[in-house]
């Protein structure tokens, strides 16, 4: 597995892109709509800040209220989501995602509940 992205909870994505962009030199190469989040990715070499915006309701919208923006989850990249998970669930860990699902980008997708993970959300992603 390699490290994929880092997803960070704002209420406002332009911002928070232009800061990043003004400080780190880098920009948006990806955005889009799901279902209460918008959601775009900034590109740091192969690596990515994926800014979460909740526009209406769901979990990013509820952490954005409980803990204010930041850091809401760590993506490790695999090649094979089904015997990732497989390894996890066997390890004992509690899935919130016991099928992988689709993700942003056309990505398949699948979360670790942070009880499991040293209180780090964790997700897997399939390109």
């Amino acid at each position: 597995m390699e490290f994929d992205h880092a997803g960070i909870a704002t209420d406002d994505i332009d911002a928070l892109a232009s800061l990043y962009g003004d400080l780190f030199d880098t920009r948006v190469v990806h955005t889009e709509q799901l279902e209460n989040i918008r959601v775009g990715f900034l590109d740091f070499g192969g690596s990515y800040f994926e800014l979460l915006e909740p526009t209406g309701g769901g979990p990013v919208d509820d952490y954005v209220a409980d803990n204010g923006p930041g850091v809401h989850h760590l993506a490790l990249r695999t090649p094979d989501i089904e015997a990732a998970l497989a390894r996890v669930k066997t390890s004992g860990a509690d899935l919130i995602d016991e099928q992988p699902r689709p993700g942003a980008w056309g990505h398949d997708v699948a979360f670790i509940h942070p009880k499991s993970t040293g209180g780090i959300l964790l997700e897997l992603v399939e390109h």
